[in-house]
């Protein structure tokens, strides 16, 4: 399984809009445990890994730039909503930017909220992940 994977999702355009639809079996095999979203982001967000989380980060709406940091190398893509998607299996420092007035990034966690499982300092994530 790839740690980093760019995904594109089926969207259903009609007269009265598009309608993006998920199955997660589709896309993963661990089971979501919390769900939240950015909207009207004016700075850069990110700037942390935690510890045991895989994740999928969904462009709802407008443009973002992302970059994750694997343990090894830099990733980035730029995700145009409402169809791209980055999946995380694995542990990765992410840094987001870049964001469109109008962007919606919307994020699927495997893990919940524990401050103690935040890895802030980059060094520090390499050396935990190797």
């Amino acid at each position: 399984m790839e740690k980093l994977k760019k995904l594109t999702l089926k969207n259903f355009i009609d007269d009265r809009g598009t309608l993006t639809a998920i199955e997660l079996k589709d896309f993963v095999d661990w089971n979501a445990k919390r769900v939240y979203y950015l909207t009207d982001v004016s700075k850069a967000r990110g700037g942390h890994a935690v510890k045991g989380e895989k994740k999928m980060y969904i462009c709802q709406k407008g443009k973002v730039k992302a970059r994750l940091h694997d343990g090894e190398k830099w990733n980035e893509y730029e995700l145009n909503g409402p169809g791209d998607a980055i999946l995380m299996n694995e542990i990765c420092f992410r840094d987001f930017y870049e964001f469109s007035p109008d962007a919606v990034l919307m994020a699927i966690s495997s893990v919940n909220y524990d401050p103690e499982d935040y890895i802030y300092d980059l060094d520090e994530f390499k050396n935990y992940v190797n």
